[in-house]
């Protein structure tokens, strides 16, 4: 099958067997590495991508799926050489540990965050219960996903004037 896709601002047109995943597209015909797989059933969250805006785990949508779609991986977040806000939360919290939930956790929690701008820490844990971490780092990773939200109001009330 044909299918026409955005990857990161880019537009694709491939070919593709009806059953391949977004996740395999993604790094295999793509490059997308960034995009990781960790369980192959859904369960672990590592290869989470944003479909048309929400977060979805890619290895259970098929790329036949995302025919005439926009996917944003987590490469795609940084602009002009500087990390997304988010990714630099991440970073500055040391919410990486390993690093092999990292992109998946940083895409949940963009779609948490455009959710609830400001959640607790309750809220947090449960916004990013479907990404799972295997190096037990979830304090510093519900720190940086408040420290993200910070940022990104601090960065919308700079741009809106203070609004």
């Amino acid at each position: 099958m044909r299918i026409t896709v955005t990857v990161d601002g880019t537009s694709y047109t491939d070919e593709v067997e009806p059953r391949l995943l977004l996740v395999h597209y993604l790094r295999d015909h793509l490059g997308k590495v960034g995009t990781v797989v960790g369980c192959d059933t859904s369960n672990c969250g590592a290869c989470t991508v944003h479909l048309d805006g929400r977060s979805v785990k890619s290895c259970s949508v098929l790329a036949v799926q995302a025919d005439g779609s926009e996917v944003t991986t987590v490469e795609g977040l940084a602009t002009g050489g500087s990390l997304h806000p988010v990714q630099q939360a991440f970073h500055d919290n040391h919410a990486l540990q390993c690093g092999y939930c990292t992109p998946g956790m940083i895409m949940s929690t963009l779609d948490l965050l455009a959710e609830n701008p400001d959640p607790d820490e309750q809220q947090v844990r449960l916004g990013l219960e479907g990404n799972l971490c295997r190096c037990t780092g979830y304090q510093n990773i519900v720190a940086a996903a408040q420290d993200a939200a910070r940022r990104l109001r601090d960065a919308d009330a700079t741009a809106g004037g203070g609004r």
